[in-house]
């Protein structure tokens, strides 16, 4: 399967120039760049659809070529938004490129004899040109006529009251820049990109034509919206980061397990690199029994293997699993934490569990699982609670601080679904 047969299938092709010397062209290797501004310290997971498809290029034979954009982030592209990017300094810039260098060593393999990756950053080769040195030698090939017809642009001129100011104006020229050094330097052939950036590819490829008279090709990929129309990545926590340290490993899995259902099979088919014949397996599953969630595992599964890698993954399906009952046994207390950040969490003092303890009633209470101490013996004596997920049946339990975990908290539940940490200060 060539790659674009690949992308077609996997419904990864929003437009393309030239689409049939495209395919041609790409019958053999070539070199072909994807850019990226650093305006975080990490990526999200509304960037893994563009880097993905530069590794799925990688892994046919092409040469990718990530840009960070240290000229371009400077500046900030207006594509997709309704307000003025805050501008970033040097040293801010400067931290967020090495923090995201970590993360592309995870989706592109830079240490490959036959077609490395290549990591570079724009500002590299802008740095060092005036202001009228660029107005000459690129501006002049640019019509401000047809830059104000880019939806981009237009959609941020028609609102008289934030409007669009000429820094942001100016960043298709530092983008169409990007091309035209990367086909001269480094015999790049293609950009690839969201559809929101048509117009900054075509304007590239039309300024590459005119400086280096090389034909060259855009391709971008969809922007991903979920069914209900809401932003993809987007919680009401906020973006789903792939830093652990932005975003729990546990939040990253459980983000990809609560796919709607209707999402499923298309992420699974955006986001990994399971084959068709796998995924058209899990589609049937699915649609047979959707209920069992195994497209859902699959896909969290595969995405959090490739971005944490498969032993941290595992650890994100046990704190999974205990939320629905499981065992803690064995159980790291890194993976716990995970839990705390994620149910209610009520303290008490650790010395009055200490000697006899507290009963089993009155911290029910005091962890707002059950209104009063009548009510809390009928459930325990129900069967539905559980300390650290072992049905207790005694209403007269004592919970003392053998019962702590890590020597810190207690897993409250009642029922099946309602949860709190009990934290000993």
């Amino acid at each position: 399967m060539s790659i674009i047969d690949e992308l077609k299938w996997r419904g990864l092709i929003a437009d393309c120039t030239d689409a049939a010397e495209l395919e041609k062209k790409v019958a053999a290797p070539i070199t072909l760049y994807c850019g990226f501004d650093p305006t975080a310290d990490s990526l999200h997971v509304g960037n893994l659809v563009p880097l993905l498809a530069l590794r799925r290029f990688q892994l046919l034979g092409h040469h990718p070529i990530a840009v960070a954009g240290g000229a371009t982030g400077s500046i900030g592209d207006p594509s997709g938004k309704t307000a003025e990017r805050q501008l970033l300094t040097q040293e801010i810039l400067d931290h967020n490129i090495a923090s995201v260098k970590v993360q592309l060593a995870k989706l592109l393999d830079f240490e490959t004899k036959q077609n490395p990756a290549r990591l570079v950053d724009n500002a590299s080769w802008t740095k060092g040109i005036s202001f009228l040195d660029f107005l000459r030698d690129i501006g002049k090939h640019f019509s401000v006529n047809q830059m104000v017809a880019k939806e981009s642009v237009r959609a941020r001129m028609e609102d008289r009251v934030v409007g669009i100011s000429y820094t942001e104006f100016s960043y298709m020229l530092l983008q169409a820049f990007d091309f035209m050094v990367l086909c001269r330097d480094a015999n790049c052939e293609l950009q690839i990109g969201g559809s929101d950036q048509w117009g900054n590819i075509t304007a590239g490829i039309e300024l590459t034509r005119k400086k280096t008279g090389k034909h060259v090709f855009g391709l971008t990929l969809p922007l991903i919206t979920n069914t209900d129309g809401s932003k993809f990545g987007k919680t009401a926590a906020g973006a789903i980061w792939l830093d652990p340290k932005r975003t729990s490993v546990y939040k990253f899995y459980q983000f990809w397990i609560n796919t709607d259902d209707r999402d499923v099979i298309r992420y699974l088919k955006y986001f990994t690199f399971l084959s068709q014949t796998e995924i058209e397996a899990l589609e049937k599953a699915h649609t047979e029994n959707p209920g069992a969630r195994v497209a859902h595992k699959a896909l969290a599964k595969a995405v959090t293997d490739l971005i944490h890698g498969e032993n941290t993954t595992h650890e994100a399906i046990r704190a999974s699993e205990i939320l629905f009952g499981g065992e803690l046994n064995g159980i790291s207390e890194t993976t716990f934490n995970d839990i705390v950040g994620e149910v209610p969490t009520k303290e008490i003092e650790k010395s009055k569990l200490d000697g006899v303890g507290v009963p089993l009633v009155e911290l029910l209470v005091h962890a707002g699982l059950c209104h009063s101490k009548g009510q809390a013996r009928k459930d325990i004596e129900g069967g539905g609670v559980n300390i650290n997920n072992v049905r207790e049946a005694s209403a007269a339990r004592l919970v003392t601080a053998a019962d702590l975990l890590f020597g810190k908290h207690i897993l409250l539940r009642k029922g099946k679904k309602n949860y709190v940490v009990v934290s000993a200060k």
